[in-house]
């Protein structure tokens, strides 16, 4: 979840090579992203973007859900308006948030 949207995490299914492999093409295509886009080359730039689509697609951020509980996919909704409003409700974010701003220590 972030700033109380929730976003699918990636397949617990997936072995650790795995994973590390896409994770880092993933970090790579994004690293092209920053470096086109100091330079312009917008070509670049959309290549690179289909590859971090298709990493996530094969991390199972995206595309096709990867359960088969039949819970529907709730990727970017904010949780107060799904079944999990209560949940969302019952989380001390206080510490989230003076964390995230270096307050806490």
């Amino acid at each position: 979840m972030v700033r109380g949207r929730l976003w699918r995490r990636s397949n617990p299914a997936l072995s650790d090579n795995v994973r590390a492999g896409l994770v880092a093409e993933l970090m790579d295509a994004r690293r092209i992203i920053g470096s086109a886009g100091r330079t312009g080359d917008t070509e670049a730039i959309a290549a690179a973007r289909t590859r971090v689509h298709a990493a996530k697609v094969a991390l199972g951020e995206r595309g096709p859900v990867w359960w088969d509980d039949g819970a529907p996919d709730l990727n970017r909704h904010m949780a107060r308006k799904t079944p999990y409003a209560d949940w969302f409700a019952s989380l001390d974010l206080s510490a989230a948030h003076s964390f995230s701003n270096g307050s806490a220590g």
